[in-house]
């Protein structure tokens, strides 16, 4: 059940996310974006991936702590600081305040990730696949802020 309930707030926070970057795709599409900026359709696969992974890497802690634990509270942080960037990129149509913010959640991520470790290993490492996507994110969110400043 508590693999469940971490896939179902996971995915969640995912199509919350898609919920709020859907209307400003046309938006998005006007920007100025790198060379190396990714196909559009490569996102949401991507996300679903990354997400079901997080979900496994906090049921494993899960089953070894309690939701009030410190690294619970942190992941659930951090998945807040997820949906954060998607109302500032694409909600609010700030760059510049979304790479702010994904400053933030890469930091949340990292802090998580080590929690996580310090538990159950595996889970640490379900974590940085996720980690090393906001790097680029945030390199990409950086391109696109200084490229339409």
């Amino acid at each position: 059940m508590r693999l469940i309930v971490c896939i179902a707030v996971c995915l969640g926070a995912a199509w919350l996310g898609s919920l709020l970057t859907r209307p400003a795709l046309t938006w998005y599409a006007g920007l100025a974006k790198p060379r190396w900026t990714p196909p559009n359709w490569l996102f949401g696969p991507a996300w679903t991936i990354l997400f079901l992974a997080m979900a496994m890497a906090a049921w494993l802690v899960w089953r070894q702590s309690s939701l009030t634990a410190v690294p619970m509270q942190l992941f659930l942080v951090q998945l807040l600081l997820n949906v954060g960037w998607s109302v500032l990129f694409f909600r609010l149509r700030s760059p510049g305040w979304a790479l702010f913010e994904i400053s933030l959640l890469w930091c949340g991520i990292l802090i998580t990730a080590i929690a996580f470790r310090n538990i159950v290993p595996l889970a640490g490492w379900l974590m940085v696949p996720y980690l090393t996507w906001v790097t680029y994110a945030a390199a990409l969110n950086f391109a696109i802020w200084r490229l339409n400043s």
